[in-house]
C-alpha cells in the first residue's frame, strides 16, 4: 500500500484498537493513549495513521478460527436458550 493513500474510517478504528491492546499490556499510559487517538482520528493518509504505532511492537495476526468461536458459542446459547423454551410450552400445555 501507498503511503499517501487515504485512512478510511476502518484503518483509524483498527489503529484506535490496537491502541487500546497496548494500553492495557502497559506500553502506553493513559496521556499517551488519548494523545495517539486523536493523532489516529485526525489522520488522513496510512503513512500519518502508521506513524500513530510506529514506536510500538507489531501485534500477532489473529485467527479467523478465534474470531468464529465467539459466534459459534452464541449460537449454541441461542439454540439452548430456544430449545427451553420449547420444553417449558410443551411442559405449561400438559399441565393445563
Amino acid at each position: 500500500m501507498g503511503s499517501e493513500l487515504r485512512a478510511s474510517d476502518e484503518d483509524r478504528h483498527r489503529v484506535v484498537d490496537a491502541l487500546q491492546r497496548h494500553t492495557e499490556a502497559g506500553r502506553l499510559s493513559l496521556d499517551e493513549f488519548t494523545e495517539r487517538v486523536d493523532s489516529a482520528y485526525a489522520a488522513r493518509t496510512l503513512a500519518e495513521l502508521a506513524a500513530v504505532t510506529r514506536d510500538l511492537p507489531a501485534e500477532p495476526v489473529t485467527a479467523p478460527a478465534a474470531a468464529d468461536t465467539g459466534r459459534r458459542d452464541l449460537l449454541v446459547i441461542f439454540a439452548v436458550a430456544g430449545v427451553a423454551l420449547v420444553l417449558l410450552l410443551v411442559f405449561m400445555a400438559l399441565t393445563r
